[in-house]
């Protein structure tokens, strides 16, 4: 199920809500109990790193010396 993030306007707290997507425009208060809340415009960071195969020289794979698909060297 998301997670959404809202802000009190009468308190300032930010917090966190699971609920269904067909819900993520419905009012919440917040854990205070105060009603006048925005939701907030949350951002995704997905995070990693990959690295490329590694090729011996000479097989054809790396770089140098290829052009036009054919190893010139």
């Amino acid at each position: 199920m998301p997670r959404y993030e809202y802000r009190c306007r009468t308190c300032g707290d930010t917090f966190e809500l699971s609920r269904p997507m067909a819900e993520s425009a419905a009012p919440a208060a917040c854990p205070a109990g105060h009603d006048d809340t925005v939701k907030l415009l949350s951002t995704v960071a997905v995070g990693g790193t990959a690295a490329a195969p590694a090729t011996a020289p000479g097989t054809g794979g790396g770089g140098g010396g290829c052009c036009g698909g054919g190893c010139c060297g």
